[in-house]
């Protein structure tokens, strides 16, 4: 396939991350930069000018806002219109281009995070929340806005240059899974249960009793191994998932079973068999020094093997410590990028995109995987019966059909269980995953 040609007048870091994520990732094409006016303008191919100025035989040109040839950060937020349904970021009355707007500056505003570099108030879990972010309080965060700038991209080169036709791009299905606790009752010590017993009888709560001992004994399953329904769905389908284990020692919010309980060695062996397995940083590793690299010599004594994945518990994210922290342990992609209180595209986008380090201004080879919903964000944070959680889900499913992306989606394994707070959600975790596949499998 015959190369997009750029042409900008100054080629930095920012430049070459944004063109490269929008051509090479989201839109599977060749690309080169050049800062060569003269060849730029000889060149017969498809080619963008994006530069202050249009000249003769320029080809496309797109606004040029500037922002792509700062360094570092300063607190300001970029203006915004809307063109029907998608938001304008850096639009430009002056030299508008063939869009409008700078696409590239507003693509990397939205995935280098910006607005988390800079001061803002954080949540209880001293977390960056969805309220805080400018695609919420702009009113399009789960939209992929990103994504649909390279379609829009692609749309101008596609009527300038009728001859040529870029690749289509798939809607890919990624169910992944965080084991915060693997099991309600096995796989605990004497001394948990013990407490735990002592704590069912101080409420009087002889139904959760009776399920322990009955559990204990083997006469009955534990309410939270619900991993055979899962890889069930995995294997009638030809999906493979991600599960995310906490090897964190126990603590306020680190709760799993002890991991030399055997039960839990055998749980993870079981999975690695059929599904790719990651590091659940606890969330005492934010704070404690050592306790990352520990948790993943556990996981990795378990597996025989590099652990390559991770997603933060709590979906703690503290930008970019967090991401320096994994880079340091070699891991290779992480799925932490979404909100816990709002679905959605964190990033701007539903396609994996590598980690840009504002602060040092270049790339890492650490790539990001957008996580377009939580279980936990549809019951616990916004109140939704099963029914609506269904339509939210179904909502965003069908955003990231359009824009052709990654729906990557996170439950947990107790949530799975149907009882409690949770019944009438596993149909709801059914349905989902089968229709996300028929979209997945229809589109290869």
């Amino acid at each position: 396939m015959q190369m997009i040609l750029v042409y900008t007048p100054h080629i930095t870091s920012r430049t070459e991350y944004i063109t490269s994520l929008l051509f090479n990732y989201i839109l599977g094409v060749p690309h080169k930069l050049t800062r060569d006016e003269d060849s730029f303008t000889a060149y017969n191919g498809p080619k963008i000018n994006y530069s202050p100025r249009a000249f003769h035989r320029g080809g496309i040109h797109i606004s040029y806002s500037g922002f792509l040839q700062e360094r570092g950060v300063r607190p300001f937020e970029p203006p915004i219109s809307k063109k029907k349904r998608i938001p304008l970021i850096f639009p430009s009355k002056e030299q508008p281009g063939a869009l409008g707007f700078d696409p590239f500056a507003a693509s990397f505003y939205l995935v280098s995070r910006y607005e988390e570099y800079l001061p803002h108030k954080k949540d209880k879990h001293l977390r960056f929340e969805a309220d805080q972010s400018y695609a919420f309080r702009h009113g399009f965060l789960q939209k992929p806005v990103v994504n649909h700038y390279a379609l829009m991209i692609k749309q101008q080169i596609e009527e300038k240059y009728p001859g040529y036709q870029m690749p289509p791009k798939s809607f890919t299905f990624v169910p992944t899974y965080d084991v915060d606790v693997a099991f309600a009752y096995k796989g605990r010590t004497m001394f948990r249960n013990f407490f735990g017993i002592l704590r069912s009888l101080s409420r009087l709560d002889f139904r959760s009793l009776k399920q322990r001992f009955r559990v204990i004994l083997g006469r009955e399953k534990d309410p939270y191994d619900t991993y055979d329904m899962q890889l069930q769905l995995c294997k009638n389908h030809d999906i493979r998932a991600y599960y995310f284990f906490l090897c964190g020692d126990y603590g306020p919010y680190d709760k799993n079973v002890a991991f030399f309980s055997r039960q839990f060695f055998l749980l993870i062996k079981k999975l690695g068999d059929y599904a790719y397995i990651g590091i659940h940083p606890s969330y005492a590793s934010n704070e404690e020094e050592g306790a990352l690299e520990n948790e993943l010599r556990r996981l990795a004594g378990i597996l025989k093997d590099e652990i390559k994945y991770s997603r933060q518990h709590y979906l703690r994210l503290h930008i970019p410590k967090t991401y320096r922290d994994l880079l340091k342990h070699n891991i290779s992609y992480d799925f932490t990028m979404g909100y816990a209180s709002q679905p959605g595209f964190r990033a701007g986008t539903c396609s994996p995109f590598l980690f840009y380090d504002l602060e040092l201004e270049k790339e890492t080879p650490l790539t990001l995987v957008p996580l377009a919903l939580m279980d936990g964000t549809l019951n616990d944070y916004l109140g939704l019966t099963p029914e609506e959680g269904l339509k939210t889900i179904k909502k965003l499913m069908a955003e990231v059909e359009e824009a052709g992306g990654t729906f990557s989606t996170l439950w947990h394994n107790d949530a799975l269980g149907d009882t409690g707070t949770w019944k009438g959600w596993r149909e709801v975790y059914r349905k989902t995953f089968e229709a996300a596949a028929k979209i997945h499998h229809a589109a290869r």
